[in-house]
Order: C-alpha cells, then structure tokens, then sequence
C-alpha cells in the first residue's frame, strides 16, 4: 500500500531529502509540497478528493501562513486530512496550539525516515497521536500539571486487563511502541495490538487521551 503524504516546509533542501527518504521505502507517494501554508491550501483545494493526502507533514515555522494556521484551516475544510507537525521547535507552547489546532501527532526534524514513516501508518491506520519522545514527556508534564490543578474526581474502574495497565503504565512515561516492546519483553506488533484494544476499550483514538484517562483516573 502507497500511503500519500504531503510536505510543507519553507526550505526546499528539506522537501527534497525528506521527499527521497520516504519514497525509498516504497510505502509512500508524495503528492503535495508546499512552501508556506497559503501555498499548501491553494494546492490541495486543486486536488481531487482521491488524490489529497493523507497525512501532512507540516513545518510550523514559515513565511505567509505558517503551520498551525495552515492545519487550523485545513483540518476544517478537509476532514479526512491528517497532520503531523514536523518541526525543530518542541516548546510548551507551539505544542499546545498545534494540537488546539487539529494536529494529529508531533515529530521534530531529528527523526529517521523509519521513524517518520512508522508516525504516518500510526495516524492513518491506528487513528493514532505519534509523538517524539521528548514531545510526549513534555504533553505528560502537561496534563500532570492540568490534573493537578483540577478538583479530584472519583477513581473510574477499567475493564483493562493486566498486561494493558502495564503497557498504559508506559505510555505515560513518554515510552513509544518500541521502547514498550523491549522494556515488556514482547514484540513491538503485539504491543501495537495492546494499545489497540486499549483504544476500543476506553473509546479513544489517540495516545494523548489514554494517558489523560489513565492519570484523571489514578490507573497507573
């Protein structure tokens, strides 16, 4: 499967490299790059629905429109567009506005293009919230930060089983899949089938959310 992706990014050297990189693997097709967010919204509007990206590797820092407004607006008008923000900033406050805007997951620049590509089948086929991992410690200290500021709540029982409350465990310590995987001794596709059933059974669909459950409800 050709999983189609779009790059907005404001220095062309970016766009080739992480361009080549990605269509290497053999998963992924390029069908949009843009240099500022103006640009991606006048190019995807031309796009046939069977032709706009799925997922959108999007910069924050750039000229005319940057990231956020970019997502901000496209998240509205195309539904079905998913965003990653692909960035060298990781400041509280870029990533709090990046998610109010509709961004699906948070990568910084220093990541592989194994890395990036695991990100995009993540956000299109687990409905997931890929995040580096610096990102997820930062948005873990946020929501400590948020529930502690909060009046308590009573402890909700969860239907999860053993293993799960281990993996949930993880996730909130900013672990991805893989560090997941070896710190439990299992596969990184039976760990990605955990968070799976985790995600059916809270009825949720992003990482973020499992672990705001997990800590507003004293689970882990």
């Amino acid at each position: 499967m050709l999983y189609r992706i779009a790059i907005g990014d404001d220095k062309q050297q970016v766009i080739t490299s992480l361009s080549e990189e990605l269509i290497s693997t053999g998963q992924v097709e390029v069908v949009l790059t843009a240099h500022n967010g103006e640009e991606y919204l006048d190019r995807l509007n031309q796009l046939p629905e069977n032709k706009r990206p799925q997922v959108v590797l999007m910069d924050l820092d750039m000229p005319v429109m940057n990231g956020i407004e970019a997502v901000r607006i496209g998240s509205a008008l195309y539904e079905n567009v998913q965003y990653i923000m692909f960035t060298v900033f990781d400041s509280d406050d870029n990533l709090f506005e990046a998610l109010k805007a509709g961004a699906d997951g948070y990568l910084l620049k220093e990541e592989t293009a194994e890395d990036i590509l695991e990100a995009i089948i993540e956000v299109v086929e687990k409905k997931g919230a890929p995040m580096s991992s610096s990102i997820a410690r930062k948005t873990l200290n946020m929501l400590i930060s948020n529930a502690a500021k909060s009046a308590p709540e009573p402890v909700v029982a969860s239907n999860l089983s053993d293993r799960e409350i281990e993996i949930l465990k993880s996730m909130v310590h900013g672990l991805d899949y893989k560090q997941t995987a070896k710190q439990l001794f299992l596969s990184p596709h039976t760990v990605r089938n955990h968070i799976s059933s985790i995600y059916q059974k809270l009825h949720i669909s992003s990482k973020i959310e499992a672990v705001k459950m997990a800590i507003k409800n004293r689970w882990v």
